[in-house]
């Protein structure tokens, strides 16, 4: 017999435990018969002031991952999703892939989205070649994520990386400065705007700014969340959270 609310899919979602944000954003954007199980990735150290401390919160994940896994693993979860970005656009292409195939190996086979495979799929279905990118990392974390997005054929026009001090600080990010931040980036003339960083909340202010610029605004919690459910044959159409979801 099934489970009676995820008679669809069982999501094992990993996130760090300082993030507010991606939890509520994926519970949000819920379907009917699919349930987000979140499984959180000890950060001891939330500090991101400095370039060092953006490896530091690698080095964390890296100790930590493995148990969470194991956690959600017991709900017999069909499929995992990675509720944290920094950590899918360290390395480029190899880098998420390996992260991919540690995470499909601890946690006995299961297929994973991560939030650099997720945008790079919404890019490709837009068939847009330049982007714009705001995130809320120091310099290292600004050059992976545009490292990454070079590397799969995106042109990147503008960067601006926010430097949140610590990653709670991040969800404390408001509208009006991602706002700033958007309309700085379409000046750009990108065809497209992405925002990275799970702890960041603009899935909302993505979908609105999609309307301003008459062009994609792909916040990273939407399109993760897009990944798993259409890599995994859930097609529902959702209004609110992004084009993404009603378009494709």
């Amino acid at each position: 017999m099934g489970d009676q609310l995820a008679f669809r899919k069982k999501f094992g979602v990993l996130a760090p435990s300082t993030n507010s944000i991606v939890e509520p954003d994926f519970n949000r954007m819920g379907v009917p018969g699919v349930t987000p199980l979140f499984s959180r990735i000890y950060i001891y150290d939330q500090d991101l002031s400095t370039e060092a401390q953006m490896e530091k919160l690698r080095v964390q994940l890296d100790e930590s991952l493995d148990y969470a896994i194991d956690l959600v693993r017991t709900a017999e979860v069909d499929y995992m999703v990675m509720g944290m970005s920094a950590e899918t656009f360290w390395g480029g292409v190899a880098g998420n892939d390996y992260f991919k195939a540690r995470v499909k190996e601890r946690s006995g086979g299961l297929d994973v989205a991560t939030g650099a495979e997720g945008c790079q799929k919404v890019l490709n279905s837009y068939n847009v070649k330049s982007i714009s990118v705001v995130t809320p990392y120091q310099e290292n974390g600004d050059r992976e994520v545009i490292n990454y997005f070079e590397e799969i054929g995106f042109e990147v026009k503008k960067l601006i990386g926010l430097k949140r001090p610590t990653a709670v600080s991040i969800a404390h990010t408001t509208e009006d400065e991602l706002r700033d931040a958007l309309i700085e980036l379409n000046e750009s003339g990108a065809e497209a705007i992405v925002q990275v960083g799970t702890n960041l909340s603009m899935v909302r202010l993505a979908a609105e700014a999609e309307r301003w610029f008459h062009k994609p605004v792909v916040a990273i919690n939407a399109a993760t969340w897009w990944m798993a459910l259409r890599e995994n044959g859930i097609n529902d159409k959702l209004y609110g959270f992004g084009r993404m979801f009603e378009d494709f």
